[in-house]
């Protein structure tokens, strides 16, 4: 390739990402001054914009409840998102328009701390709002996940969905047998008999015991107040394991089966409101930017026919749907 070919390659990419960037903040600005009454950016760069009717807000709680960690310029969203759900059921709770939550959760549980700190989160939000919580479980609503589940005042599931597993673990590894195997041998000195737990007797084991009990009798509450039932009828329930939808209709742990259309129907029914709005993760400026640059650069021959015969040849039978964009 020409040295002209290639700087005006190059001139081209970077006239592109500055149209670009100037792109986006002029429809952001748009959206804000025309269709929007109110923006901010939350962590992580996900941009809250409600819409200027009344609306529904959609919080997703998908993935694994745990400390939200930092993204960078040229990464992108994904997974639960703890500080940016905090920080948007505030500015939920700041906004007129908004006139309840669905809470959809696709979660499998997680850390006590941020699965409480949800919980507590979204009871601040009906307390201060008046506003109702509908929840919507998919394809698990387990441990933490359910926990944040009984926040809200109905709880739907899909027919599929596996949700319960009420209750608290802490666990780990011996591995004294492998290190004496191996001649390794592990040492530390300490100020106190407990501050090295890693050694598990039987009164540190009776120590971790107690804060899990301590845990796990908060959650019990949790459920129990949030599901008008009594701690003894929780407790029954409580021992750990799963339940499908179906189970736990019958245990009153849910309160209906259907699909998640069906539910957003009877949700904005119920409330008079046909407006659902949730914050896109989006990637990163950068990230997005510099995707769409390199699509323009050219490619070789032997790039082109290597891409093509990677999508033609997977190697692997499959049943495989297009995802809808």
């Amino acid at each position: 390739m020409k040295k002209k070919q290639i700087i005006g390659i190059v001139v081209a990419a970077v006239m592109f990402i500055i149209t670009c960037a100037a792109s986006m903040l002029t429809n952001g600005l748009v959206d804000r001054i025309f269709g929007n009454v109110s923006s901010e950016i939350l962590t992580g760069g996900i941009e809250f914009s409600a819409p200027a009717e009344d609306y529904i807000a959609i919080v997703s709680v998908t993935g694994t409840i745990q400390e939200q960690t930092a993204v960078g310029l040229f990464d992108t969203v994904g997974g639960y998102q703890h500080t940016t759900t905090m920080e948007y059921i505030n500015q939920l709770m700041g906004d007129s328009s908004n006139k309840g939550i669905l809470l959809y959760v696709d979660s499998p549980g997680g850390t006590v701390y941020e699965s409480e700190e949800l919980y507590d989160k979204l009871i601040e939000y009906k307390e201060i709002t008046g506003n109702p919580i509908w929840c919507y479980m998919a394809h698990y609503a387990a441990s933490g996940g359910y926990m944040a589940s009984v926040a809200a005042d109905e709880i739907y599931a899909n027919r599929n969905t596996t949700t319960g597993s009420i209750g608290v673990i802490v666990s780990g590894y011996d591995l004294s047998g492998l290190y004496e195997k191996l001649g390794i041998e592990y040492f530390s000195i300490t100020s106190g008999a407990n501050k090295d737990s890693s050694q598990m007797t039987p009164d540190q084991m009776e120590i971790y015991q107690s804060q899990v009990d301590e845990c796990y009798e908060r959650f019990v509450q949790k459920v129990a107040d949030g599901r008008n039932m009594t701690e003894t009828e929780v407790l029954s329930l409580a021992d750990g394991r799963t339940y499908t939808a179906q189970q736990a209709l019958e245990y009153g742990l849910i309160d209906e089966i259907s699909s998640y259309e069906e539910m957003c129907g009877q949700m904005a029914a119920e409330l008079g409101v046909s407006t659902f709005y949730e914050p896109s993760a989006e990637d990163s400026l950068l990230a997005s930017l510099f995707s769409e640059a390199e699509s323009i650069v050219p490619k070789s021959e032997a790039q082109i026919l290597k891409e093509t015969a990677e999508e033609a040849e997977s190697g692997v039978l499959m049943y495989y749907a297009e995802q809808l964009r």
